[in-house]
């Protein structure tokens, strides 16, 4: 079925795929973890304000391209928005299949967590360093931001100009859009969420 400018419709799908009953709610519940109102919404999808609220209200079925005009201003997964099952799984990734990689830093040690979709966006990593070890990096976008806390160990975070020395349980936020750097004089483990904007 299709809409009259050739686009595909999920509408008269109902009885085959039992997410349409669920859309409305996955929409708005992702709308509101991003934080965005209706109108801001429609500003980044393109799709009008009244449609959008007719869809999250279940009044109206999208046409697969609205749909992924919402889930990409949204920042949410496609696929995963249309999984009837998506609520009700749990995905694991086993320490032996985290990559990770030690050429990046000076003796350290770097494990990816975050899945690699949201490479670019938003970035969670498990650093290991060494004595001495160090991880320096240049500029990332602008209004990049770092939340880093320290496991075990005690580290220096460098921002710009500032530098704060940190203990085991501490945790700083700062710019990442300056040169920083990390530094260990010991061995320490940190845990890194990198926000691009």
């Amino acid at each position: 079925m299709t809409n009259g400018d050739g686009s595909p419709h999920l509408k008269g799908m109902e009885n085959d795929l039992p997410i349409l009953d669920l859309l409305p709610s996955r929409l708005r519940e992702a709308r509101r973890e991003q934080g965005l109102s209706l109108d801001a919404v429609a500003k980044l999808s393109g799709v009008s304000r009244s449609m959008v609220s007719q869809i999250e209200r279940g009044e109206s079925s999208p046409t697969i391209a609205t749909l992924w005009n919402l889930t990409r201003a949204l920042q949410v997964d496609f696929a995963g928005l249309l999984d009837a099952d998506a609520g009700d799984k749990v995905d694991v990734l086993r320490a032996s299949d985290v990559p990770s990689f030690d050429k990046m830093g000076e003796s350290c040690l770097i494990r990816v967590l975050s899945p690699p979709e949201e490479a670019g966006g938003h970035e969670v990593y498990d650093i290991r360093f060494e004595k001495g070890g160090n991880l320096k990096s240049q500029p990332h976008a602008r209004g990049a931001t770092e939340q880093l806390t320290v496991l075990s160990g005690a580290v220096r975070v460098t921002s710009g100009s500032a530098t704060q020395d940190l203990a085991e349980g501490d945790t700083a936020r700062y710019a990442a859009d300056v040169a920083h750097a990390i530094e260990a004089s010991a061995a320490a483990r940190v845990f890194l969420i990198v926000k691009n904007a």
